[in-house]
């Protein structure tokens, strides 16, 4: 075979290898600024929820991979990136309030400097794991041609943790994998190095993996929330927009049950509470998760002299 017969061979096959061209990116016929607002609106719960305050208090390596002879915290990169990866994705969803337990030292030691402390317990705390990580590279040969194929894959276990109890009210796992495939046909295409962004890809997608039984246990419980304030006939209560509450919204006053402690389980057992009274939102205030609230007005029923304390409220039940 001629040098010209193998140049126009290498072409053809250096044709069959290469992609289709991009499709180009088109403008949607919406502004940027009506798409903004669809966004934000969207973001809005469409219905009542109680942001619980959770924080991670453990997330751990238990693999071979990446470990060292060293138990220190801090020197456990993979387990570290999951927790910060878990913590990202609960900020971002926009349904609870999240704290940070795994700096807290850091946390502490600013508080000193600034002479004040304030902080917050949470409901739930997190703990996790890495369980099961590995790679894999595998390939394929033929006339002309080759591929290389790179696999990682990532296993983490979650618990739930009551703060209050340390009872462990929740159990879930997840598993994910990320690949990278590069091949060649007589000498053109693409090669590809150790790929370590796999790594990232299979941890996120195996917390993607549990993130939703996760959030929807947390969401499991019925909505309600404590009054601030009572002010003739006026309420000050917590939440407010972000919580899903509108103007207009009715809710119920509830008394709380009476708590009994159980002879079997050991754990105090809130009686189911009593309706005293129906209210009306009337007004919204605050601009953020820690200081919005809502101002309701008292339709029906009466608070008697009962505490505070003693009362939350809950979603109408009528």
């Amino acid at each position: 075979m001629t040098k010209i017969h193998l140049a126009v061979l290498a072409a053809l096959l250096a044709g069959c290898a290469t992609q289709n061209p991009v499709p180009k990116s088109v403008e949607l016929p919406v502004s940027p600024v009506r798409q903004a607002e669809a966004q934000a609106t969207a973001a809005q719960p469409q219905q009542k929820t109680l942001k619980r305050k959770l924080a991670i208090g453990r997330f751990t390596n238990e693999t071979r991979y990446g470990r060292t002879f060293v138990t220190d915290d801090n020197l456990d990169p993979i387990g570290k990136q999951a927790s910060d990866m878990l913590a990202n994705r609960l900020v971002a969803s926009n349904r609870f309030l999240v704290f940070e337990r795994q700096d807290l030292n850091r946390i502490k030691a600013e508080q000193a400097i600034l002479q004040q402390a304030d902080l917050v317990g949470v409901d739930t705390l997190i703990l996790g794991s890495v369980t099961e990580f590995g790679r894999s590279t595998t390939g394929k040969s033929g006339f002309l041609s080759a591929t290389k194929i790179q696999t990682a894959r990532a296993k983490v276990e979650i618990r739930l943790v009551d703060a209050r109890t340390g009872h462990v009210f929740f159990s879930a796992n997840g598993a994910g994998e990320a690949s990278t495939e590069s091949g060649q046909v007589a000498g053109f295409g693409s090669k590809a190095d150790y790929d370590g962004s796999l790594n990232d890809r299979a941890i996120g997608a195996a917390l993607s993996d549990v993130q939703t039984a996760l959030m929807n246990k947390l969401d499991a419980r019925p909505w309600r929330t404590d009054i601030l304030k009572v002010s003739g006939r006026q309420l000050y209560i917590s939440g407010g927009e972000r919580q899903g509450l509108r103007v207009g919204d009715m809710l119920d006053v509830m008394h709380e049950g009476e708590k009994v402690k159980s002879g079997q389980t050991g754990f105090r057992i809130a009686l189911p509470g009593t309706q005293v009274a129906r209210v009306r939102v009337v007004q919204l205030f605050g601009d953020n998760d820690s200081n919005e609230g809502a101002v309701a007005e008292l339709v029906s029923g009466s608070l008697g002299k009962a505490r505070t304390s003693d009362l939350y409220i809950a979603e109408s039940r009528h």
